[in-house]
């Protein structure tokens, strides 16, 4: 576990972080990006860019108060780069505030800086065959070491300068002093968990780390007296944080047109530098690398707005006017043996398996890329060129879907299955449940009618009340058509088809722990329906427990999913529908009051079937067409004896149990001829008894009566063909599929005109 971790439930798969990571020390997984702490080198890029601040740097603070509580000597020592994070406190307070915290002293990291001097000024006086790399930034060890170990031998073997500071506070003040290196520089982090150092430095903090101690322990820095610092006060070396600081405290000069001594900062610029060394291009004597823009004084360290030539600028005024009192401990006034200096370097690559050409072929043409021209190199999966990007899907380290012209070709696809789905999906709704006519010219359904144009464009509350298989969802449907909401969803839930903890669920949502089974968030159907409107059939049969809860969604238009503590804001229209006594049940106290006159704001009543037989007739023929369409025959009629024995019926089903006889009757017809023995034995004998014929005996024959219904059926087929039309007669012939002039002539022969139907088409409401 490196020093750099992934919080997963933050991570949204950006890819910002491998875009920005320099080595792509990041593996792609199935929900979020995690670092590939062997391929990792510390500069903590991932961290600046992640905004959802996913990846985090490994909070120290609370390890180091163990540590001071645990009373052992605990010395901190100030980064170089400290005067450009702290610019605002004089050094003297910074030392009392760090003592406050419980160091015991307080030293400045330049000091280490100037402990290297001798040992760097015989290195490079001593003759090589290749380029020295100077070895103080972190990062750069971490990045040759693991990326460019054929560089290793070109590293300067010498400590850093925190290493070498650390080695000479222990050696003087006791092995039990702890020691705690403050800076700027994440890469410090990574060096000491590397190679663990304990002779040298315990721990390393950030400043952010460092300033989040100061304001846990309210320690107000600028209101604090100055305080010495107990090491020994820095010269040259406190030039170090800024490029071109190193050669300064070593005393380098150099030829400006004869570059012998290189030194450079930032990432592109490094990476630059290390392949041509890789390479064998630039052959300078000494190479100084920073990975971080501007040096030292570049590095996340203590959030603040200045730029890196403000901080820079900082550095040099207080290498020319530090102000720093000092008062250096007599352990470290005495002569003694310097510290141990060397270092050694080892070989940390892990060298990937190489694909073989046919496996990069396949991974580019599982993204669209069959031929060179494809290879678009756009970046934005994050690596360089496309090729880069199938060796990282190959080793696992990626996935396809980062390719953008890729994921975009791809949504594009999507859309237009979906496109296409939608419609298909639509056209299917708009069979089963797009017609919401009405039908029926009878009163009670003109009354209905009328109620629907009245509370339709409102957002009142409507209750529908009625038996069953009146048509109190199609009512509810033709409301919300009527309503300003009809762009809007319309989500129906039968109330009677859940458990009540289901049904809480469905309607409200749930957080995810909520119960067994709710494994995610879920959305409930109140706040789907937002904007538009909800009906809720058989509203009387839910339990006490949700009466209260909808009560509180009318009343204050909130909902609170199931394990939620956060009430959520809906704007939804209630339409409500019971086939239920709810005054009965106000008595019986199975139903809330306060709900009831919630809901009984406007009341539309549906008649049952048969008490509007006056449409049956209309209701039958609108069924047969469905029925024709549903089983796939060319039904053209229904028997006038089937016609008077539905008449008899008391339909005890309504509407529903109409709709179903129709369809059953039309499976079971060997014509396009719905007859009386189609129909349910019950409806064969509601017919009356035979009576006394007054017409002669041949005329009561088969063929008279068979004659009589044919004659009595064509003729209720051309009035509904005028009746559709309006009258039309030129469209209702071709409607029928006849000629015109037989259509003529069948109008004489039935004594009909097609002025007579002209607005007499059948009463109904779009919706």
């Amino acid at each position: 576990m490196g020093p750099i971790q992934t919080v997963k439930e933050r991570c949204r798969k950006c890819y910002s972080c491998v875009r920005n990571c320099p080595v792509k020390a990041i593996r792609v997984k199935e929900d979020w990006a995690e670092v590939i702490h062997e391929r990792c080198i510390g500069c903590g890029k991932c961290v600046k860019v992640c905004t959802q601040q996913a990846k985090i740097v490994t909070d120290g603070t609370s390890k180091l108060l163990r540590m001071l509580a645990d009373k052992p000597p605990v010395v901190a020592v100030l980064g170089c780069s400290f005067p450009a994070f702290f610019h605002d406190i004089r050094p003297g307070q910074l030392v009392s505030g760090l003592k406050r915290l419980g160091f015991q002293e307080v030293h400045e990291g330049s000091y280490g800086v100037e402990l290297l001097v001798d040992t760097y000024r015989r290195l490079i006086d001593t003759p090589a065959d290749f380029p020295r790399i100077t070895t103080h930034c972190p990062t750069i060890v971490d990045l040759i070491e693991r990326h460019y170990p054929h560089l290793l031998k070109n590293l300067m073997p010498v400590v850093s300068p925190m290493v070498a500071i650390g080695r000479f506070i222990k050696a003087r003040a006791g092995a039990k002093t702890k020691v705690v290196y403050l800076s700027s520089c994440i890469a410090g982090k990574f060096e000491i968990e590397a190679e663990p150092v304990t002779d040298a430095v315990d721990m390393v903090l950030t400043y952010q780390e460092l300033a989040k101690l100061f304001h846990a322990g309210s320690i107000d820095l600028p209101r604090l007296p100055e305080t010495p610092f107990d090491g020994v006060p820095p010269d040259r070396g406190r030039l170090f944080a800024v490029t071109g600081g190193p050669f300064q405290a070593f005393g380098i000069q150099d030829d400006f047109f004869n570059p012998d001594f290189l030194a450079t900062e930032g990432q592109e610029n490094v990476l630059e530098i290390i392949r041509d060394l890789a390479a064998g291009r630039i052959t300078p004597r000494v190479v100084d690398l920073r990975f971080c823009t501007g040096g030292c004084v570049g590095g996340p360290g203590k959030s603040n707005r200045l730029t890196t030539f403000s901080k820079r600028n900082l550095i040099h005024k207080y290498y020319q006017d530090p102000q720093a009192p000092y008062a250096t401990a007599a352990h470290y006034q005495a002569a003694g043996p310097p510290p141990p200096l060397d270092r050694h370097f080892s070989n940390k690559c892990h060298r990937l398996e190489t694909p073989s050409g046919q496996s990069i072929r396949q991974i580019l043409q599982s993204t669209n890329k069959f031929v060179e021209q494809d290879e678009l190199n756009c970046g934005a999966c994050g690596y360089a060129t496309c090729r880069e990007h199938a060796v990282a899907v190959y080793h696992g380290l990626a996935e396809n879907n980062m390719c953008l012209p890729y994921s975009l070709k791809r949504l594009e696809e999507d859309h237009v299955k979906l496109a296409q789905k939608y419609d298909l999906a639509q056209r299917a709704l708009q069979q089963e449940y797009g017609d919401t006519a009405i039908i029926g010219r009878d009163g009670s359904t003109l009354e209905v009618l009328n109620l629907i144009t009245q509370v339709g464009p409102t957002p009142t509350t409507v209750l529908i009340r009625g038996e069953s298989g009146t048509g109190k969802e199609l009512t509810a449907r033709a409301i919300h058509q009527k309503s300003q909401r009809s762009d809007k969803p319309l989500v129906s839930i039968n109330c009677t088809t859940l458990t009540d903890s289901l049904l809480e669920s469905e309607l409200f949502g749930h957080k995810k722990g909520a119960f067994t089974g709710a494994v995610s968030d879920k959305k409930g159907l109140f706040e789907a329906a937002n904007g538009g409107t909800i009906f809720l059939d058989e509203i009387g049969d839910i339990t006490p427990k949700l009466q209260a809860e909808l009560l509180r969604v009318l009343d204050n238009g909130e909902i609170k999913p199931v394990g939620g503590t956060t009430a959520i804001k809906v704007d939804v229209r209630l339409i409500a529908a019971t086939n239920k006594n709810l005054e009965e049940g106000m008595r019986e106290g199975w139903f809330r009051e306060d709900l009831f006159y919630r809901l009984n704001v406007f009341t539309i009543t549906m008649p049952p079937l048969r008490n509007r037989l006056e449409s049956l007739r209309e209701l039958v023929y609108l069924f047969l067409g469905r029925a024709s369409k549903r089983v796939n025959k060319n039904l053209v009629g229904i028997d006038e004896r089937a016609i008077a024995s539905m008449l008899r019926y008391p339909w005890p089903g309504n509407i529903r149990e109409l709709q179903n006889i129709i369809e059953r009757a039309a499976v079971l017809t060997q014509d396009s001829i719905i007859r009386l023995e189609n129909l349910p034995v019950i409806f064969s004998q509601l017919m009356p008894d035979p009576v006394e014929e007054t017409s002669p005996p041949a005329a009561s024959g088969f063929r008279s009566q068979r004659e009589e219904h044919l004659h009595q059926m064509e003729k209720n087929l051309i009035k509904r063909y005028l009746e559709e039309t309006g009258g039309n007669v030129s469209l209702a012939a071709r409607k029928a599929g006849i000629p015109r002039r037989t259509f003529y002539r069948m109008l004489t022969r039935y004594d009909l005109r097609g002025a007579e139907f002209r607005g007499k088409k059948p009463a109904q409401t779009s919706s």
